[in-house]
């Protein structure tokens, strides 16, 4: 993929957008056979060498009494994913994301992307809001 605009061909299909923005995605993921939905947020990031990068991103839940080297610790565990604040309607949130170049990026990979950070995501969420759809 080279651009976004493959990428939101590749996802409009088959995901309802909520948000269809210019270099901004948004749809809710179905989770355990669709009782859950998990929030995902697709963007495109720029590189300081003018490398395009996807950023996949899903909120996990508000950052208030977040600890923060158990943050630290998931970010060092893991092999896909990383933790990250950012803003959600104005208030800090911790959001699970993944950075690919799209020069790396095919449909498939991306399929499997969404894949594997949507569901990771629900289930750091539930973790953290005992068992909660929140997002």
């Amino acid at each position: 993929m080279h651009s976004f605009e493959e990428i939101r061909s590749a996802i409009q299909g088959k995901q309802a957008l909520r948000i269809n923005d210019p270099y901004l995605l948004s749809f809710d993921l179905a989770i355990d056979g669709g009782t859950r939905r998990q929030g995902m947020y697709l963007a495109e990031l720029e590189g300081d060498d003018g490398r395009k990068y996807l950023r996949v991103s899903t909120p996990i839940g508000p950052v208030a009494g977040m600890d923060a080297k158990r943050c630290l610790r998931f970010n060092w565990e893991q092999r896909v994913g990383f933790l990250a604040v950012s803003d959600l309607d104005g208030a800090p949130y911790l959001h699970l994301c993944e950075n690919r170049p799209y020069e790396l990026l095919n449909e498939k990979e991306l399929v499997r992307l969404i894949e594997e950070i949507g569901p990771l995501g629900d289930r750091l969420e539930k973790a953290m809001s005992a068992g909660n759809d929140t997002l």
